[in-house]
């Protein structure tokens, strides 16, 4: 029997700077969101791939990924690639797409191409999460006109505000001329150690500039989740018990409430 059609969420991982857990965020909290029996798909945006290794999905295995989709018009479905994962599928980045953005500037609609290919997968996951690479080019680019929302991972440190402003003015951008429909879908404070008084004050800066945006939950630093990816296992397959696992099982709870929030507040409206 095919599957009943499901209302689709697809969400950017986003933020221009490297280094502050995009690629651990978007496998871990797809994995928990699979594991509250939700359909995900992971779409791998970085041309570092770091997605797909952590996945263990053999370069071999990426012969059709998400430069295929952008640049040969692939469809999505022909891409999509299954993890470990029950329910959890990927279309996976290869070496070829350090080159797309060249590429893409020659192609018609080259910032709607992603979102042509996403649109495909509406109805058949119940969120789709775009790992972006950490840069606003036009891979990211396609990644905001695609997505519904954006959820940005923020390390707890001085610079944390001002790269996040930044983000927030492409986001508005992006609002304004290619993807009305766009919006701040929460910011998740990442790499956070209570221990360090600059954490607290960071993350009391932020709440205090975006209030109920920032998810209460936060990912602290945990030795298991950098070890993780070199097992080729998202951290809640490798240690569910650790930490940084529970923690994000929790993000995935308050992403799910505050869904759930949204859709009852809709379906008031109409």
């Amino acid at each position: 029997m095919t599957p009943a059609p499901v209302d689709t969420r697809v969400l950017a991982v986003a933020n221009q700077k490297g280094g502050v857990g995009k690629t651990t965020t978007t496998v871990n909290l797809a994995t928990a969101l699979a594991a509250c029996g939700k359909r995900v798909l992971i779409v791998d945006m970085d041309p570092q791939g770091n997605a797909s290794t952590g996945l263990g999905i053999a370069p071999e295995k990426r012969s059709q990924g998400v430069y295929q989709v952008l640049v040969e018009d692939l469809a999505l479905e022909e891409a999509e690639t299954p993890t470990l994962v029950p329910g959890m599928d990927i279309v996976p980045s290869g070496v070829e797409l350090s080159g797309a953005e060249l590429e893409l500037i020659a192609l018609d609609r080259r910032e709607y191409r992603m979102k042509h290919a996403v649109d495909q997968a509406r109805g058949r996951y119940d969120f789709v999460l775009i790992d972006c690479p950490p840069a606003l080019g036009l891979l990211t680019l396609n990644a905001l006109v695609a997505a519904d929302a954006v959820l940005v991972p923020l390390q707890a440190e001085f610079y944390a505000l001002e790269g996040l402003s930044h983000l927030m003015r492409t986001i508005e951008r992006v609002q304004r001329g290619l993807n009305p429909r766009l919006t701040l879908q929460g910011v998740v404070l990442t790499m956070f150690d209570r221990r360090n008084n600059l954490c607290e004050m960071v993350a009391a800066d932020v709440r205090g500039h975006l209030g109920e945006r920032v998810y209460q939950t936060v990912i602290p630093r945990n030795v298991r989740v950098s070890e993780a990816p070199s097992h080729g296992k998202p951290v809640l397959l490798y240690d569910l018990r650790c930490a940084g696992s529970q923690a994000y099982v929790r993000l995935a709870r308050e992403i799910l409430q505050r869904e759930d929030g949204l859709a009852g507040r809709a379906a008031m409206a109409s």
